[in-house]
């Protein structure tokens, strides 16, 4: 047989969403994918480390618990990402539920024939998670569309999973301040901070940041020893309607940015986010 030709030997787990254990109701949200220890073709290593991937696309979360924490949910992705990498040899139903939630669950092992681990991962998103081509019409809009494409930009740079994520503004303002940061990292004294802010609805997002800036930045140099850069990532202003022929609409938007601006906070839209990605990259040394 062309050696070209030959599939490795994996097994594969669906991570479904449950959010009440009664009712029995779940929504498949990823896929753990593994070659099988002893494989023919392995390495003199040993396996690869697992593969993990959850979807880009919560709507279907949304639909079954619409409180769902959509942000915890992609947490558990890069840490089970990054214990994969730290033991890829460990005891996976071990790795699996230290890094689970209770509305997260896993199926049993299923034997699968993979020509690569990444062909097999695209193959089974594709038949188990990911929604149906029609389905995929709906554009994401909003704060959603925007941490989608947040997230699609620092993944494509290789740091996403090297980044906080709802990082608790409790921690440098006072308890029971319920703002969670989206997501940054830390180069040196620098902490970089990113949050996206949707001008779709109106001001309100902008005013909640900006009321926040000050109490963040004098808790960052507080409990970090380190400065702080917020930036807020918002649409563009075409996308929203905001021209010069929708005079409300664009003062609507220019009020919002300046507000964030006046409290040092740096506003850049979704069109800069792959030259922030990239700074990212040389700054993490990825």
């Amino acid at each position: 047989m062309n050696s070209g030709n030959l599939r490795r030997a994996c097994e594969f787990r669906l991570i479904r969403y449950v959010p009440d254990a009664v009712r029995n109701e779940y929504v498949h949200i990823g896929v753990i994918l593994r070659e099988c220890a002893g494989a023919e073709g392995q390495g003199a290593g040993g396996p690869e480390p697992a593969l993990v991937q959850f979807t880009r696309d919560w709507r279907r979360v949304r639909c079954l618990d619409p409180v769902a924490d959509i942000a915890l949910l992609e947490g558990m992705e890069s840490e089970l990402r990054r214990r994969f990498q730290e033991e890829p040899d460990g005891n996976l139903m071990r790795l699996l539920g230290e890094s689970l939630s209770l509305s997260v669950q896993m199926t049993e092992a299923k034997a699968y024939l993979a020509e690569s681990l990444p062909a097999g991962m695209e193959e089974l998103m594709r038949l188990y998670v990911e929604p149906a081509p029609r389905e995929r019409v709906v554009r994401l809009s909003g704060r959603a569309g925007i941490q989608a494409k947040m997230r699609t930009e620092f993944e494509r740079a290789g740091v996403w999973d090297l980044m906080r994520k709802r990082i608790a503004a409790s921690q440098y303002t006072r308890p029971g301040d319920p703002l969670r940061i989206d997501a940054g990292y830390r180069p040196n004294g620098l902490i970089r901070m990113f949050h996206a802010v949707s001008l779709e609805p109106g001001v309100e997002m902008a005013k909640v940041l900006a009321f926040s800036a000050a109490g963040l930045r004098a808790g960052v140099e507080r409990v970090e020893k380190a400065s702080l850069e917020l930036t807020a990532v918002i649409e563009p202003a075409a996308l929203l309607g905001a021209t010069e022929q929708e005079p409300e609409r664009l003062e609507m938007y220019r009020f919002g940015v300046e507000t964030m601006e006046e409290y040092q906070i740096r506003v850049l839209t979704t069109s800069d986010l792959g030259r922030v990605a990239e700074t990212a990259r040389r700054e993490l040394r990825v």
